[in-house]
């Protein structure tokens, strides 16, 4: 049997490469920037779910979007990816210091379209920053499976003990969040309950496969999942600016001051003389 090449002076092919060597790729691993969960990465992520065509962006990131105090927008996105599993996105907004905003999830505008979007709301002047990340929903996904073989009779206990353990990852990873203020120690404690609570009823073997499977889909489980995702395969893309001014700059215009109009004298049967720089400042006071 012939033993594996790890040297490129054994490669003696033309065009042919060493394999890569080094640390295993993967899924980005730790709690992406916004989550309800964990620190910021640190810059985009390269993953499998592609995060396109996101707006408002201005020459490509190049120049900044623009907002006031207090106005909400939208900002959208292209997600997708291969397969059947589903898919989801959030906005992450920072601060002009740099501090990311809520949870902000997006919502797919219409089933199939791929085009998701949220809206956000700057609350102060300065230079901001949006991201989009994409990212896996394995709970999503196994809620769509369950939904076709528990009433099937197809695989009862396989997907039940699958369902289980998602509900105790999601779970683990509130445990490992780290809170900024013991209300929000005590909701993410609360958060993870619930989470538990629905991955022992998915192994209660007591009740029918249909009651356990319910029990893992009450609103209380939704209203944690939906502010606490179990999120793989996350992809960021890159940050774009986005400038807010003061809530004056959202209808003021360039034309509300004419220098040439101020100043100006126009005599019966002689030309108007036009304004000049020095009559329009002395107009600056009552503007």
């Amino acid at each position: 049997m012939s033993q594996p090449r790890t040297s490129p002076e054994e490669f003696e092919s033309p065009g042919e490469s060493p394999p890569l060597t080094g640390p295993p790729t993967g899924p980005p691993t730790g709690s992406p920037s916004g989550s309800p969960s964990g620190p910021p990465p640190t810059g985009p992520l390269t993953g499998r779910i592609p995060v396109l065509d996101v707006g408002p962006v201005v020459h490509g990131g190049r120049r900044p979007a623009k907002a006031v105090v207090g106005e909400t927008f939208q900002v959208t996105a292209t997600l997708f990816r291969e397969g059947h599993d589903a898919v989801a996105g959030n906005v992450v907004l920072r601060d002009p210091a740099g501090r990311p905003g809520p949870w902000t999830p997006m919502r797919e505008f219409a089933p199939g379209t791929d085009r998701w979007g949220a809206r956000v709301t700057p609350d102060r002047e300065g230079e901001w920053t949006f991201a989009v990340e994409a990212w896996g929903d394995p709970v999503a996904t196994w809620r769509h499976h369950a939904g076709i073989k528990i009433p099937a009779g197809i695989d009862t206990d396989l997907v039940l003990e699958e369902g289980a353990r998602l509900h105790e990852r999601a779970a683990a990873a509130l445990g490992t969040a780290e809170a900024e203020a013991t209300a929000e120690a005590a909701e993410l404690s609360g958060a993870a309950a619930v989470l538990r609570e629905a991955a022992a009823a998915l192994r209660d073997r007591s009740r029918q496969p249909a009651a356990r499977l319910a029990a893992a889909l009450t609103p209380e489980v939704d209203a944690v999942l939906d502010r606490h995702p179990l999120r793989e395969l996350l992809t960021s893309s890159q940050e774009f600016p986005l400038r807010v001014d003061r809530t004056r700059a959202l209808f003021g215009s360039w034309y509300e001051f004419f220098p040439r109009s101020e100043g100006a004298v126009v005599r019966e049967g002689a030309a108007p003389v036009s304004g000049t720089f020095r009559t329009a400042a002395r107009r600056l006071p009552a503007i």
